[in-house]
């Protein structure tokens, strides 16, 4: 593995060790909805396609965007998977979602799709049916601040397990081969931590409506920063791009949060 391979796998630990501080701190301080916004803004594909960009070239890491929004779309069921078994415990959640994601991320890598539409499409038809079963037939509630007071080692300890977590995606990716290296890379790891953190602290509900806010702004914004670097990186390079994108994300992210405020209960 080459010195680029390592500076990836350390800015995701670290990346990923703020993010999930960040997200599950707003969460528990100013409610699941603000949580749950910035955990499913993009952080980790970020890096990711930028690395693309970087060690292969614009071009590449605009191509590979071409799978992304319906691995997106599909990493939604992987949280109504925990949330709908959270209720049983937390080995009963994670197993439920961790099977899920096995059997959809398998059947997605031998499919191969190759044509940028159909994964768009498939992503709007999953996100469609996120929202609906969060809104009509789960009816999962936002929850309000959690009264913690925090120890040192808490936040340690989720640093370690957040950026742990998407590290050793990132470092299967690269060793599994072109199976595994395939599935792992839509490995949804900031969904996974979040959910585990937030059910420690808040109990089944409160991770359940963290799931909510963080599967409708995840299948939303991350989505679009990808489409708009597939357009940037050609057009503008990688620095631009990847501005150009975040800046994207932002702005529609704000949107999603004020809908959510407005019509979630």
């Amino acid at each position: 593995m080459d010195a680029s391979f390592w500076l990836k796998l350390i800015l995701s630990f670290a990346i990923g060790s703020l993010w999930v501080i960040l997200t599950t701190l707003s969460a528990e301080r100013f409610g699941s909805k603000v949580g749950g916004l910035i955990g499913g803004l993009p952080s980790t594909v970020v890096i990711a396609l930028l690395f693309i960009g970087l060690t292969q070239s614009p071009q590449v890491a605009a191509e590979a965007t071409t799978v992304m929004p319906i691995a997106q779309g599909l990493n939604g069921l992987f949280v109504l998977a925990f949330m709908l078994a959270i209720p049983h415990g937390l080995l009963a959640g994670s197993l439920s979602a961790l099977s899920i994601w096995l059997i959809q991320s398998t059947l997605l890598y031998l499919v191969k799709i190759r044509v940028f539409w159909i994964s768009l499409a498939g992503w709007i038809v999953l996100l469609i049916f996120c929202i609906l079963m969060l809104e009509k037939w789960m009816k999962v509630s936002s929850s309000d601040r959690l009264r913690i007071t925090y120890q040192p080692i808490q936040i340690v300890w989720r640093a370690i397990f957040g950026g742990g977590v998407i590290s050793l995606a990132v470092l299967m990716g690269k060793l599994g081969g072109p199976m595994l290296g395939g599935i792992f890379g839509s490995f949804p790891a900031m969904f996974l931590t979040t959910l585990v953190i937030t059910y420690q602290s808040g109990g089944a509900d409160f991770s359940r409506s963290v799931g909510k806010s963080i599967l409708i702004s995840g299948l939303i914004n991350v989505p679009v920063y990808e489409i708009i670097v597939r357009k940037t990186y050609p057009a503008f390079g990688l620095a631009t791009g990847t501005v150009i994108g975040l800046v994207s994300a932002l702005a529609t992210g704000y949107v999603t949060y004020r809908v959510m405020k407005a019509w979630m209960r």
